[in-house]
């Protein structure tokens, strides 16, 4: 088996970025620099886990787990640091050595892997072919000229990559050149076999759109038709492939779930043209469900980005069913109690494209933000659609559907907000209504003992009505228990919000003068040539504590590989989980002024004063033990009146230390 060098590794962990890969087992949201969440590796009802994206590592302040995006791997999912590896190289399309197994169960799925990727390359190459004929050839021109049409810059159309397959055969083509072996084209799903075995191009005369992965990578197509044909469909869609299953892909989900973790929520649009419509409005956190349902895979990927998803369709009627048939399938989803559901209503006709390019950018931001609704106001508006509100007939039948929704929110205090509404509205008796809903709640399936979301509907959540409840379940023991996923993913986590220490907590955080010496010189290390040839010149020198004399001699052992220090390769070194802690606490002291010579020689000389006296104390101790062995008195006396003299200048030290 191939052994990678360190040079490869590096590559590989900087194929992704750390928050991608964390995001997909634990929600993060934004927090000043750094992405915080609950911790999958304890039970954590106050989020402990930080992720920095910019420095590339995980730090949990409760448990004190830390390391780099191979840590985490192998930490959350029994992997060995090979196969953590492997994985990432996966996410991030690095190619290993193709005699390189992380173990027996890689060695079976080799060629599947390496198909995967071929694929993969195929897609990649199948997408520049396409925009780059979109963009540079007179075959392009009618396909620019749509796309400038529905106002689509130049940045748009170079950040979705957009394409344009011409009405002649050109992929096979340029495949074929290539050399790709026919049965992988086969699988790819850009070709349509004809009974003979032959294969043709299967995107004629569309705008391609690219269909991508989380982590970016394109594995399947849509192609929107120029011109309106009886014979073929407006948009096109890739096959199923090993690479491409719809039921499992969102569409811009790769650029949105970094937007959500800024502002909390994710917003679900109709499609492709909406959310890049949106995108170029300064609206990135949209997404489109590849023109079917939502499944219960997409809607496991949204929960485990936010725990907030609204819907924004078209404000048509059949943009009002749209959103009334996605409600129910998320209701009747086993993520429901997940998420918060919001609806953004669109004027009348209008889809958000449409909107945007009437309105503007700014205009349809502040739209989205002030619009908001719960799923149980958009019902009660829902329900009037083809009705005469001046027919008693239709009144009545009105409000007795009305009052059935309402009787579904769980909440009693947002039941009441909804039934003086309508009172209000058709200038009605609040308690006749209510008695109406008692009769209603009263009708309903008893309702599942909350967990810890936001209080609200049974449907979804009504928090807006009353912010700023929250119930929190479950122990604060098991500190270090295994994470419990079944447990996790049946219930929601709540926002995080900020890690406050106790007074206790802060006090056993407290260093003496030695220890914060011993972590300002170490980081000084890590930072500066200069300063590690300056201990190396120094034999006598040691650092007092065990775990920076350890982590010194890492060091060392690293900077023979690198030219520079960086954190999460270094975390790799690091076998410990203990130093790892350590060395991720250390991150966060101030390199610049631990670099001054002045901070470097009062830290030499806080060490060496303390080295010896430590050194000497352990000696006397010994000789102490020895002496008592042997039954010497005389020499006991005289070790311990040293021992005490010793002790004397240690609590000196530590006197002038304070001062």
């Amino acid at each position: 088996m191939a052994r990678l060098s360190q040079e490869l590794i590096d590559q590989v962990r900087q194929s992704v970025d750390i928050a991608d890969v964390i995001s997909q087992d634990v929600q993060l949201q934004r927090q000043g620099k750094n992405l915080v969440g609950h911790c999958p590796f304890h039970e954590d009802n106050t989020p402990s886990f930080s992720v920095s994206e910019q420095k590339q590592f995980f730090y949990c302040f409760s448990c004190h787990r830390s390391g780099s995006v191979f840590d985490f791997l192998m930490e959350l999912h029994h992997l060995s640091f090979p196969q953590a590896v492997e994985q990432v190289a996966k996410l991030g399309s690095v190619t290993l050595p193709s005699d390189f197994q992380a173990n027996d169960e890689a060695r079976q799925s080799q060629a599947p892997d390496s198909q995967q990727s071929q694929l993969i390359k195929l897609h990649q190459t199948a997408m520049r072919l396409y925009h780059h004929i979109l963009m540079n050839t007179p075959a392009g021109e009618p396909a620019r000229r749509y796309l400038k049409k529905r106002r689509l810059t130049q940045e748009l159309i170079d950040q979705f990559n957009l394409g344009y397959a011409p009405k002649e055969e050109v992929l096979k083509v340029v495949l074929e050149k290539e050399g790709h072996d026919y049965q992988l084209l086969r699988r790819s799903g850009l070709f349509i076999e004809n009974r003979d075995g032959s294969l043709h191009d299967r995107f004629f005369d569309r705008v391609m759109f690219p269909l991508k992965d989380g982590q970016g990578r394109p594995v399947a197509f849509s192609g929107r038709l120029l011109q309106k044909s009886a014979d073929s469909p407006k948009y096109l869609n890739s096959p199923e492939t090993p690479i491409f299953n719809k039921r499992r892909l969102i569409f811009n989900f790769d650029l949105a779930k970094k937007a959500a973790r800024e502002n909390g929520k994710l917003l679900l649009f109709e499609g492709y043209m909406d959310v890049i419509s949106a995108y170029g409005a300064g609206v990135s956190n949209g997404i489109a469900s590849m023109g079917t349902s939502l499944t219960d895979e997409q809607l496991s990927m949204i929960v485990k980005t936010t725990n907030q998803l609204d819907i924004c369709y078209d404000g048509d009627a059949p943009g009002q069913n749209a959103i009334e048939r996605a409600l129910k399938l998320i209701e009747a989803s086993p993520v429901a109690n997940q998420l918060r559901l919001r609806v953004v209503q669109l004027p009348t006709g209008q889809d958000p494209d449409e909107y945007i390019q009437q309105n503007g950018g700014a205009r349809f931001r502040e739209y989205l933000k002030n619009t908001e609704e719960t799923p149980t106001a958009f019902r009660l508006r829902y329900l009037r659609q083809g009705l005469n509100l001046s027919n008693q007939a239709e009144l009545l039948s009105y409000l007795n559907a009305a009052i059935g929704v309402i009787a579904k929110v769980s909440d009693p205090v947002a039941r009441d907000v909804y039934i003086q509404q309508l009172a209000k509205e058709f200038q009605l008796s609040p308690q006749n209504l209510q008695q109406q809903l008692a009769v209603q709640v009263k009708k309903q399936p008893p309702v599942a003992v909350p967990n810890p979301t936001p209080p609200g509907e049974q449907w979804s959540d009504d928090s807006a009505v009353i912010p700023g409840r929250r119930q929190f379940n479950g122990s604060q023991g098991q500190r270090y228990g295994r994470y419990n996923r079944k447990k996790h993913q049946a219930t929601a986590q709540p926002a995080p919000q900020a890690v406050v220490l106790t007074a206790s907590e802060q006090q056993s955080l407290a260093l003496d003068q030695t220890e914060r010496a011993e972590r300002l010189l170490l980081v000084a290390v890590l930072h500066d040539y200069g300063v590690r040839a300056q201990l190396k010149a120094m034999p006598d020198f040691d650092f007092i504590h065990d775990q920076y004399r350890h982590l010194y001699q890492l060091a060392l052992n690293y900077f023979t590989e690198h030219d520079e220090y960086e954190l999460a390769s270094f975390l790799d070194y690091v076998d410990d989980p203990a130093l790892k802690a350590t060395l991720t606490q250390l991150d966060g002291l101030d390199a610049q002024a631990a670099l001054s010579p002045e901070a470097i020689d009062d830290c030499l000389r806080i060490i060496m004063q303390k080295t010896p006296l430590t050194q000497k104390i352990a000696q006397v101790k010994l000789s102490l033990q020895e002496a008592k062995a042997r039954s010497n008195q005389e020499l006991i006396t005289q070790l311990t009146v040293e021992l005490i003299e010793l002790y004397g200048q240690k609590q000196r030290l530590k006197t002038e230390e304070t001062s």
